[in-house]
């Protein structure tokens, strides 16, 4: 599979962040560690953009965890939450507007063995919910080993982390559902924005 996908390149994560978040769609996430090689197609991101933005972290200005939002596009941007869970983001925009996307699901497409091993579920209910590796924010950064190790990570040059494409393969706008983000109702008329994005046909997707 590795052989068919191309890098992203900076030209990639230099558009707009409400239009980086549905083309990220079937792009492929690439996880380089030891001698292992996990990929999985992104099927669900949210956008979060902008200071003004209530949902967003940076609703809150530029503080040592939120610093790399005001960054250059195409770095990776991870958090904890809850104590127990990473988020995996994409920071988009120019330097000093703070805007990323977060990736909330993948499709796994390579090494199937060492995601089961990662996420630590019985055999039997990987095997009969296979969507439940990767269908959420947290489950996939424990099923593709991302942490605060990988924050900051540039994804242009990375040789642990970056985001590939299909050339042979596209997403059109008829594939990709658009509605409101998950889990925000404190972000005022903020949480009824249409900024989570999904591919309808993919079952690997956190809520519909």
């Amino acid at each position: 599979m590795k052989n068919k996908l191309k890098r992203l390149n900076i030209d990639f994560f230099q558009k707009p962040t409400l239009k980086l978040a549905p083309a990220l769609l079937g792009k492929y996430i690439i996880r380089q560690f030891k001698n292992q090689t996990l990929i999985g197609k992104i099927s669900e991101t949210e956008a979060y953009y902008g200071s003004h933005d209530l949902a967003s972290h940076a609703s809150k200005g530029k503080t040592k965890r939120t610093k790399l939002m005001f960054d250059q596009p195409g770095l990776a941007y991870i958090y904890l939450i809850y104590g127990m869970y990473y988020c995996f983001n994409i920071v988009t925009e120019k330097k000093d507007f703070p805007a990323a996307v977060l990736i909330r699901s993948v499709e796994p497409i390579e090494g199937l063995k060492t995601i089961h091993k990662n996420r630590k579920l019985p055999i039997v209910q990987s095997e009969k919910f296979p969507t439940r590796l990767t269908n959420g924010p947290g489950k996939f950064c424990q099923a593709f080993m991302i942490d605060k190790k990988l924050n900051g990570e540039n994804l242009i040059s990375s040789q642990k982390i970056y985001l590939a494409q299909n050339y042979q393969k596209t997403i059109t706008s008829s594939q990709i559902k658009k509605t409101k983000r998950i889990g925000i109702d404190y972000a005022g008329s903020y949480k009824n924005k249409l900024w989570r994005y999904y591919l309808k046909d993919n079952p690997f997707i956190s809520q519909k």
